[in-house]
């Protein structure tokens, strides 16, 4: 067994802007969901950081408390055998009748601390707080969260009122259960500067560790933060929290890709929205991974920092990533290592926590506005009922120590890869000799075989997996013919994929209704053929529909449930593909899509309509005609996604949204400000088509919402088109950034 243990933890935070309150425990549904527990215990998680917090116990009166949510969940994970680590606050600035600025703050959580361990006595660790720093910060320096100060004085008020309240609170606690534990958790990473910025890079880099300094007595008239503190008047108490200290029992390293910043005072080299400052000099702050050569020191290198300054146990209490699958798994697995390697080399690490099982909503936005930005974790929640993610199966596999990671997540991440760099490169000074990363350039695996090498689709998929990392073989049909089956096999055995992705086959709509043998044998046999083959060798495959499959009656959007009823030979060939490629494959993947569009095809009804209308001429589109038009670059992601999570059966993939031809023209020509009025709506037999077209025929879903809207995608082709200027070929674009990743969110945003 593995000589670390694997803790978890959903999101949990209860945080205020302005009169309400956004709790993300009812956001992700887990609030009426007790059978998560029972999903994180099967994961093989020894420890469970669990809320308990004061604005959801005791919302209205300090003495007004309900229990009855937390005594059924505590009792649970207990039963589970999963050790509780209970939080009383995270993120929050208190209930109603206090803040983070108030002088009773401190004593009123006390209180609140009392009153919970003496319903838990059982309980032996606890985090009374979440990160004391970064919730100051967010609260009382940069106004994001209430009480929405932006002033030094009420920032380090703020700050020391949740060290008192969780000095007090664990006097409390340990009144009644003398053992318990402090686990104290703490945002923590490092800040590069450009020279005329070194100072501010000092300061920042003092004031990280004020959470555990103060808990720990340190902060005394020597400590280089103190005089700062003692100019606002805090001398004072920082001597009597130094006098009696609550030195934590664990350091929680809470770490993120946007952990470790890096400022330049060259602004013009950074868009508008990076541009920061400190009152007395301008500067952009970014995150470092984008920007120094060599690469931040990351998770090793903080870890090690807190060691040597603390010598006290530690633990990875936050570890998240919000991007595409494999770079999640990626994530995770590197911190479990990092702390295993660490671990070999005498630093005293306990636990890695996998953080936000659930997932997080809206952190894209510092939890300032319910927008519903929602980003995946070892659950994906967004069909009702949680289904388990690639990210899952890595855990058990670390918790248990068996098994072999999932071939298409092996490699190094993208932040250590050369796409990491986002701004021009700065070289900066390495302090002390940092750790040599977990990964190193070019790493390999068992590839994903990608079938269709002259599509669309296949050549966005390898476009997709270049980015992302994940070896591939792309082949055509010299090399894999979908009509002979020693072909087929010859070239599964031969790649020793871990995976198939079937996005070859018959295209032509209206030549189908000539070509009916031709079309099915392309679409259907050659998919069902591959299918079985995969299915010999215990191979995963995924392969294409249509929202040709329907007739476009029902009156609304389609979902996975409907029954197939084509009124064509194509949408016939797609039906039998699907209901022959799950027949023979039990891990086969159908995925109906529908209207593609991509700035990397110029021969899409998108481009169609930007070259037609920049050239100032008329276009005729099918008003009559209703669908769900789908960004390729969202479907190749979705897609790669969906087959690392293991998934099957029949998904719906298209952009969230709907609309005739016309209309879907009309938004296009509004994104790249062209003109609207050139677009003339139509009737779809005015066209002559050879194939009946269903009349609505919009795709929605029953299995959970994975792709970003229609008018989001628009607007992320629009970008990209405007930016090449309506390129006649494909490739004059082609090194542009994959448009599809949401690269570098990695969480939060610190």
């Amino acid at each position: 067994m593995p000589s670390i243990e694997l803790w978890g933890g959903h999101e949990c935070t209860v945080n205020r802007v302005g009169p309400a309150f956004y709790d993300q425990t009812v956001r992700s549904g887990h609030h009426d969901r007790p059978e998560d527990l029972d999903r994180f215990a099967a994961l093989g998680l020894k420890a469970l950081r669990y809320p308990v917090l004061w604005e959801r116990v005791a919302p209205s009166l300090p003495q007004s408390r309900d229990w009855r949510w937390s005594d059924a969940r505590l009792a649970r994970i207990r039963d589970l055998g999963m050790n509780p680590i209970v939080g009383l606050l995270h993120h929050g600035s208190g209930p109603r009748y206090t803040s983070l600025v108030d002088d009773a703050f401190p004593g009123l959580f006390a209180d609140y601390a009392r009153a919970a361990a003496e319903r838990y006595p059982w309980v032996a660790d606890w985090t009374p707080v979440n990160e004391p720093l970064t919730t100051a910060r967010f609260s009382a320096l940069y106004g994001l969260w209430y009480p929405h100060l932006s002033d030094e004085p009420f920032f380090w008020g703020a700050l020391l009122n949740q060290i008192d309240a969780t000095r007090l609170a664990m006097r409390e606690i340990r009144r009644v259960n003398p053992a318990a534990r402090l686990i104290q958790t703490e945002d923590l990473g490092r800040t590069y500067a450009t020279r005329p910025l070194a100072h501010q890079a000092e300061f920042e880099n003092q004031r990280r560790w004020l959470t555990w300094d103060l808990l720990a007595g340190k902060v005394t008239p020597d400590h280089p933060m103190f005089e700062r503190l003692a100019a606002s008047g805090f001398g004072d108490r920082l001597r009597a929290i130094a006098d009696d200290p609550c030195p934590p029992d664990v350091l929680g390293v809470n770490h993120y890709l946007t952990s470790e910043r890096f400022l330049d005072h060259r602004l013009d080299a950074y868009p508008p929205e990076r541009h920061g400052g400190n009152g007395a000099q301008a500067y952009a702050d970014v995150e470092a991974i984008r920007v120094t050569l060599p690469a931040p020191g990351g998770l090793e290198s903080v870890l090690e920092e807190a060691w040597v300054r603390y010598r006290r146990p530690l633990a990875v209490t936050e570890s998240h990533n919000g991007c595409t699958r494999e770079e999640q798994v990626r994530w995770v697995r590197e911190a479990w290592e990092t702390a295993c390697r660490l671990k070999g080399r005498g630093v005293d690490v306990r636990a890695v926590t996998a953080w936000a099982l659930l997932g997080t909503y809206d952190w894209n936005s510092l939890l300032t506005q319910p927008l519903g930005h929602y980003e995946v974790g070892a659950f994906d929640i967004r069909s009702g009922e949680p289904r388990p993610t690639a990210i899952a199966a890595e855990l058990k596999r670390l918790a248990t120590g068996q098994g072999q990671p999932h071939p298409g997540t092996e490699g190094p991440g993208w932040w250590r890869r050369d796409i990491r760099l986002e701004f021009r490169p700065v070289f900066r000074h390495v302090e002390t000799p940092e750790p040599r990363s977990a990964w190193q350039a070019g790493g390999t695996g068992r590839p994903l075989l990608i079938v269709g090498a002259t599509g669309t689709l296949g050549k966005a998929l390898a476009r997709a997996c270049e980015w992302r990392g994940l070896a591939y073989r792309l082949t055509g049909r010299a090399e894999l013919s979908l009509d002979d089956d020693a072909s087929i096999a010859a070239c599964l055995d031969a790649c020793d994929a871990w995976g198939v992705v079937n996005a070859a086959g018959w295209v032509r709509v209206d030549e189908a209704e000539d070509c009916r043998d031709d079309c099915i044998a392309a679409n259907a046999a050659g998919a069902i053929r591959i299918a079985r083959l995969c299915a010999e060798r215990g191979i995963p495959v995924v392969g294409y529909s249509s929202d040709l499959v329907f007739d476009g009656t029902a009156g609304r959007a389609y979902v996975e449930s409907d029954a197939p009823s084509p009124l064509n030979v194509y949408g016939e060939s797609k039906a039998l593909a699907e209901a022959g490629v799950l027949e023979a494959n039990p891990k086969g993947l159908m995925i109906r899509t529908a209207a593609f569009f991509s700035p990397f095809d110029p021969y899409n009804f998108a481009h169609h309509v930007a070259r037609t209308l920049s050239g100032g001429q008329s276009l005729p589109a099918a008003e009559d005609l209703v669908v769900s038009p789908t960004y390729v670059p969202d479907l190749v992601d979705a897609t790669l996604d969906l087959l690392l999570d293991g998934e099957t059966g029949i998904r719906h993939l298209a952009n969230v949204g709907q609309a005739s031809w016309a209309d879907f023209a009309r938004m296009v020509a509004r994104a790249l400000g062209l003109d609207e009025e050139l677009v003339i709506g139509v009737e779809a037999r005015s066209f002559g088509w050879a194939a009946a077209r269903p009349p609505h025929a919009p795709l929605s879903t029953e299995r959970g919402q994975v792709m970003p809207s229609l008018d989001n995608a628009i607007a992320r082709y629009a970008a990209i088109v405007s930016a090449a200027e309506f390129a006649p070929e494909a490739e004059a674009i082609a090194d542009l950034r994959h448009p599809g990743m949401l690269l570098g969110a990695g969480g939060r945003p610190s």
